[in-house]
C-alpha cells in the first residue's frame, strides 16, 4: 500500500479533530491531549476507530503538541507519548489506513523574532520524528504552521531523521497571510523546495473561508492539495467551545472544494459525523490532475520573486570586489554598513540582494551566516547567497528563511559533486556558471554544452530545470571585441534550447574602460532584448535603472507604464530625476527604528543625547517612528517580522535614553502597569510575548506572568500591583474556558480593571460573551487599546 503511488491518482481523506472528541470524553480544560495516549488510551483508540469507520484513509496521531517544550512538566517523555500515540493509531488503522505522525508548532517564535533558536527547533521536531518513525508511522504531517521558518525547521528534522513522505499544511488568516507575514506563494515555494509530497491549509478557518483562498493555492501549487478546515469559527456556548458548521453543511462546502483538492479532511470541531458526510459527498467527485506550472521562484519569509515577465534586478553592492569601503566594513565586522547597503538597494528597485562576503582574512562561514540572518531581519527581499566556500554556503542555506538563490555551481566536477547535494537538501534555486575544468569556452556553443552538462547532473539529484538559472558569463569587451556578442548568443541559445532562465553579471562587460555606466546600460538593454531573465546590477546607478524601466515600458512588461511613470514623475519623489538615494554612513533615529536597525538606533540615540532633551527624542522621533511602522502594519504594507525588528530597534534606543537620564539625575516616567498572561492550561505564548515587546516600546510597565497561569495568580497580581489593565491570551480551544474563569474572577475581585483578550481561537463576539472589554486580532491592536486606556 505505497502512499506515493496512490497520492494524486485517487482521492484520499484525512480524519477530523482529536481535541474536540477528547473534550467530549472528558478532557479537562488546559489538560494536554497528548498525555491521554498513556493515561486514557482506550478513549484515543475509540476516536481513531470512529474515524476509520467514517471512511478516512489517514489518521492523524494524537501527538500534535507532544514536544519537549510542552511536555517539560509532564510525567511522560516525548518518546513515551509519541510512541504510544503512534501505536494507538496503528491499532485502529489496521492494514488499510495510513498513520500520519501529527506535528504541530512549538508555540514559540524562532529567533530573531522570538527566543527559540533555529537549531533548537530542529532538535525539538527531530525528537518527535525519531520516536514516531521508530514506532511505525507511515507519514509525517507537519500541520497548523503559521511561520515559514518553523516549517523549515520541522521539514529539515523530517528529512534528516526519516525517509517517510512529508505532508505540510499551514494556517492563514482570512486575507491569506501567515502570522509572520508570508503569503501563499512564499509558503508554497519553501515547502515544495524542501520536498513535501503534498501541501495545503488546515485550521484557523472554516470551509467557506478556505474555499475563498483556494484559487490562489491552486494557481501556485505544484503538489497535490490538502484542505483540512475547522467546522467553522469557534464560539463559546454554556462554557464550552462549539463549532457551528454541521456535518451536512461541512460536506456541502467540501463537495465544492473537492474538484480542486486531492486530499480533504477536517480539523478543529470536525467529528466522525463530519468526515463520514464529507466522504459520502466527495468520494466520487473527480479532481484535476496535478500540473506543474514550471515557474522559477525564489523567496524570503514574506516575499516571492517569480522569474519571467520582467528582468529581475539582483542588487550587486554587497560584495567586496572593487569596493574598499565594503572590504573594511567586513574586516571590522561593521554589519550595519552591510545592512544599510541592502536597504538602500531595495529602496532603489532591487528585487533580490546578492550577498558576498568573501575575503581571505575573515571567517566567511560565520560572517556570511551573520549577514544573511541580519538582512532577513530588516528586509523581505529574497537573497542570492554568493560564495565559493561550500561550508559557508551550507551554513547560510540552512539558516535562510525561505527559498534562496545560490550563486553558484559550475561544470567543474568538484563543484557538481559538492554544490548540487546542497541545492537538493535545502531546496534552493541555483546559478549555473558556463565554465568547467577547461575554463570558459570562447564560443556560444561551448557554453551551451556546459549548461546542458549541469542540467543533466542536476537531474540525477532530482533538481528540476526550473531551479537552474544559467549564467552565460559576461566577459569584458576591452579584452575582445566580440565578447559581448558571444555572451548574448550563448544566453539566447541556452534559453531557447534548454528552456531555462538566465542571469548575467552585467557590469563585467566594461572592465578597463572609461564611462563604464554607458557601456553597462547599453549592454543591459541588449541583454534584456535577447531574453535576459535577471541582471546582477547596481540599483543605485541611474543609467542602469533608467534602462531597466524604459525597456519594461517599451515591451509591455510594465503595466500601463506605471513603474516608468513612478520613477520619473517629479510628484513621485523629492529626489532629482534619475538620482537614486545613495548609502549614507549615518542614519537618523527615526529611520533606524523604521528600518529595524538596532545598533544604528542605539548610536543615533546616543548622539542625540548631547543636544536633544530625552522626552523630545521619545515623543518626536521614537514614537512617530513606531506609529509609522504600526500604520504600515495595519495597512499590510509591513508584517510581523518588520514590526518586531522596529520594536527591537526602539527598545535599544530607549535603553540608551534611560541610561542618559539615570546618569543626569532624571527618570523616565512609565505610562502605567499592565499584567499579561497566557491562561491556565495553555502553553502557547507567541501572541503574549509579541504584545509585551510592543507595549514596552510604548513605555508601559509590563508584568508578564508567563503561560499556564491560574486565574487566582492573575487576580492576586492585579490587586497587589494595583493594575488597571490586564491582557489575556489563549491559542487553544480547550483553554478558552479558563480565560472566561479568569475574567469572571477579575470582575468579582477587581471590578475597576479593564480586560483585553486575544488569540487564534477568539473573535470579537466570543470575547464579548466571556466578559472582556476589548478583543484584539493582533498585537498592535492591544497596544492601541492600552494607549487609549492610558489617555482616559
Amino acid at each position: 500500500m505505497d502512499f506515493n503511488k496512490r497520492l494524486g491518482k485517487e482521492r484520499l481523506f484525512f480524519d477530523g479533530s482529536m481535541g474536540a472528541m477528547l473534550q467530549n470524553k472528558g478532557l479537562a480544560a488546559g489538560e494536554l491531549p497528548d498525555i491521554w495516549n498513556i493515561t486514557n488510551p482506550n478513549a484515543v483508540l475509540d476516536i481513531h476507530k470512529a474515524y476509520v469507520q467514517a471512511g478516512c484513509h489517514m489518521l492523524k496521531t494524537n501527538t500534535f503538541g507532544a514536544n519537549r517544550l510542552n511536555l517539560s512538566g509532564a510525567p511522560y517523555t516525548v518518546n513515551q507519548t509519541v510512541s504510544a500515540g503512534v501505536a494507538l493509531a496503528k491499532e485502529a488503522a489496521g492494514t488499510d489506513t495510513y498513520v500520519a505522525l501529527a506535528i504541530g508548532p512549538t508555540g514559540k517564535l524562532l529567533f530573531p523574532f522570538g527566543d527559540l533558536d533555529f537549531e533548537a527547533a530542529v532538535a525539538v521536531f527531530a525528537e518527535m520524528i525519531t520516536a514516531g518513525t521508530r514506532a511505525g508511522a507511515d507519514l509525517v504531517l507537519i500541520e497548523t504552521m503559521s511561520d515559514t521558518y518553523e516549517i523549515k525547521a520541522a521539514m529539515l528534522a523530517a528529512k534528516e531523521n526519516c525517509n517517510l513522505p512529508i505532508l505540510v499544511t499551514f494556517t492563514l488568516d482570512e486575507t491569506g497571510r501567515l502570522l509572520t507575514g508570508g503569503d501563499i506563494p512564499t509558503a508554497l515555494c519553501l515547502i515544495e523546495g524542501l520536498g513535501a509530497v503534498a501541501t495545503g491549509f488546515n485550521c484557523g478557518l472554516g470551509p467557506a473561508q478556505m474555499k475563498a483562498l483556494l484559487p490562489e493555492l491552486i494557481q501556485h501549487a505544484n503538489l497535490p492539495v490538502i484542505i483540512n478546515p475547522n467546522a467553522g469559527i469557534p464560539r463559546l456556548h454554556n462554557g464550552k467551545t462549539v463549532f457551528d458548521v454541521t456535518p451536512e453543511n461541512f460536506a456541502g462546502h467540501m463537495a465544492e472544494i473537492a474538484p480542486f483538492a486531492q486530499i480533504t479532511g477536517g480539523c478543529c470541531g470536525s467529528t466522525p459525523a463530519h468526515i463520514e458526510a464529507m466522504v459520502k459527498s466527495c468520494r466520487d467527485i473527480p479532481f484535476a490532475p496535478v500540473v506543474s506550472n514550471d515557474a522559477t521562484v525564489v523567496s524570503s519569509y514574506g516575499k516571492a520573486v517569480v522569474f519571467g515577465k520582467k528582468c529581475v534586478v539582483i542588487g550587486e553592492r554587497i560584495n567586496p570586489t572593487g569596493k574598499p569601503r565594503m572590504k573594511q566594513a567586513l574586516r571590522d565586522n561593521d554589519m550595519n554598513f552591510l545592512y544599510s547597503e541592502g536597504l538602500v538597494q531595495v529602496e532603489n528597485g532591487a528585487d533580490i540582494l546578492d550577498v558576498n562576503v568573501g575575503l581571505p582574512d575573515i571567517d566567511e562561514k560565520e560572517v556570511l551566516a551573520q549577514a544573511v540572518s541580519g538582512l532577513q531581519r530588516i528586509t523581505d527581499a529574497p537573497l542570492q547567497i554568493d560564495t565559493a566556500n561550500a561550508e559557508a554556503a551550507a551554513r547560510a542555506l540552512r539558516l535562510y528563511n525561505g527559498k534562496p538563490l545560490l550563486n553558484s555551481v559550475s561544470g567543474k566536477q568538484e563543484s557538481l559533486e559538492t554544490i548540487l547535494p546542497l541545492v537538493k537538501k535545502y531546496g534552493t534555486a541555483v546559478v549555473a556558471l558556463c565554465l568547467d575544468d577547461d575554463g570558459i569556452p570562447g564560443s556560444a556553443q561551448g557554453r551551451l554544452k556546459i549548461a546542458k552538462k549541469i542540467i543533466a547532473a542536476a537531474k540525477k539529484h532530482d533538481i528540476p530545470p526550473k531551479d537552474i538559472i544559467v549564467d552565460a558569463l559576461t566577459m569584458t569587451i576591452s579584452a575582445g571585441g566580440d565578447n559581448a556578442l558571444i555572451t548574448l548568443d550563448a544566453m539566447d541559445a541556452i534559453s531557447k534550447n534548454l528552456g531555462v532562465h538566465t542571469v548575467l553579471g552585467v557590469s563585467n562587460v566594461s572592465f578597463g574602460l572609461p564611462e563604464r555606466e554607458r557601456i553597462n546600460a547599453a549592454f543591459y538593454t541588449l541583454a534584456m532584448s535577447r531574453g535576459l531573465s535577471a541582471g546582477i546590477i547596481n540599483p543605485l546607478n541611474a543609467a542602469m535603472m533608467d534602462a531597466h524601466y524604459a525597456y519594461n515600458a517599451l515591451t509591455g512588461a510594465d503595466d500601463n507604464c506605471s513603474g516608468y511613470v513612478k520613477r520619473f514623475s517629479t510628484q513621485a519623489s523629492s529626489l532629482p530625476k534619475s538620482e537614486p538615494k545613495a548609502t549614507t554612513t549615518t542614519t537618523s533615529l527615526y529611520d533606524a527604528v523604521v528600518s529595524g536597525l538596532r545598533a544604528e538606533a542605539e548610536e543615533a540615540a546616543r548622539a542625540m543625547t548631547a543636544s536633544v532633551p530625552p522626552m523630545e527624542m521619545i515623543n518626536e522621533h521614537l514614537i512617530p517612528a513606531l506609529d509609522k511602522v504600526g500604520k504600515d502594519f495595519e495597512r499590510k504594507v509591513v508584517f510581523l517580522p518588520q514590526l518586531l525588528m522596529s520594536a527591537g530597534a526602539a527598545k535599544s534606543a530607549f535603553e540608551t535614553i534611560k541610561k542618559h537620564l539615570s546618569q543626569h539625575g532624571g527618570a523616565q516616567e512609565k505610562r502605567g502597569k499592565i499584567v499579561l498572561a497566557t491562561v491556565k492550561g495553555d502553553v502557547h505564548d507567541i501572541g503574549k510575548n509579541i504584545v509585551k515587546i510592543l507595549l514596552e516600546n510604548y513605555n508601559f510597565e509590563v508584568i508578564d506572568l508567563g503561560k499556564d497561569v491560574a486565574p487566582a495568580m492573575v487576580v492576586e497580581t492585579v490587586l497587589k500591583e494595583q493594575v488597571k489593565l490586564v491582557g489575556l491570551s489563549a491559542l487553544m480551544t480547550t483553554t478558552v474556558v479558563n480565560m472566561e474563569d479568569t475574567i469572571r474572577l477579575l470582575r468579582k475581585e477587581a471590578p475597576d480593571c479593564r480586560i483585553m483578550v486575544g488569540g487564534a481561537v477568539l473573535t470579537a463576539e466570543y470575547a464579548a460573551k466571556i466578559g472582556a472589554d476589548f478583543y484584539s486580532k493582533d498585537a498592535l491592536g492591544g497596544v492601541r487599546y492600552a494607549d487609549s486606556c492610558a489617555k482616559n
